[in-house]
């Protein structure tokens, strides 16, 4: 991948996961600093339903590591291996840190039961990631976590589809092709 742009789109503990890209320069972080943390939950802000609210160093560092956990939980899927303790204990950490309650709330339709996690911003993000990696390990498409099939690409994605062998058609497949192409023509 040489693209600094996160990829969006897979389950939400994958997306995280995937904040660390191997750029034709080396490893990047794109959630390195709060900034880099903001923008990438700008794009995903769709998908969390949740109110963050200002974030800062701690909650950052909260967020990186749960990613580390879920990382490891994913790549051992990956892999068709057991989660190691360490990632499964991490996981549970992040998720009781931040229960999710349950609170009566008025709305514009009158009364309604709407889900709620207490605690700090990074840590209701942490479990709020915590539970979509919980619920991916624990379901059907734990089986189908691959990596990328492009060499100089670290991520991961669960496809739709079981051709599928790219994180982007668009970036990893697109190489894989315009290479190919180019190999054929230079030996043919």
């Amino acid at each position: 991948m040489t693209d600094p742009v996160p990829l969006t789109g897979e389950p939400l503990a994958v997306d995280l996961v995937n904040t660390r890209p191997r750029l034709a320069s080396g490893p990047v972080d794109l959630i390195g600093d709060v900034a880099g943390l903001r923008a990438w939950l700008a794009l995903e802000a769709e998908r969390i339903e949740e109110a963050v609210g200002p974030l800062d160093g701690d909650d950052l560092a909260e967020l990186r590591r749960v990613r580390e956990h879920i990382a490891a939980a994913l790549y051992a899927a990956r892999d068709e291996l057991p989660p190691p303790p360490e990632a499964i204990e991490g996981i549970n950490r992040a998720l009781a840190a931040a229960p999710l309650v349950r609170e009566l709330a008025r709305g514009d339709g009158g009364l309604a039961l709407v889900p709620r996690r207490t605690g700090a911003p990074g840590v209701r993000l942490a479990a709020l990631f915590a539970e979509d990696a919980a619920a991916l390990l624990a379901g059907p498409a734990r089986s189908r976590v691959r990596a990328c099939g492009a060499e100089d690409c670290v991520m991961l994605f669960v496809p739709a589809h079981p051709s599928r062998r790219w994180c982007s058609a668009a970036r990893c497949g697109n190489r894989a092709r315009v290479a190919r192409y180019y190999q054929r023509h230079r030996t043919g």
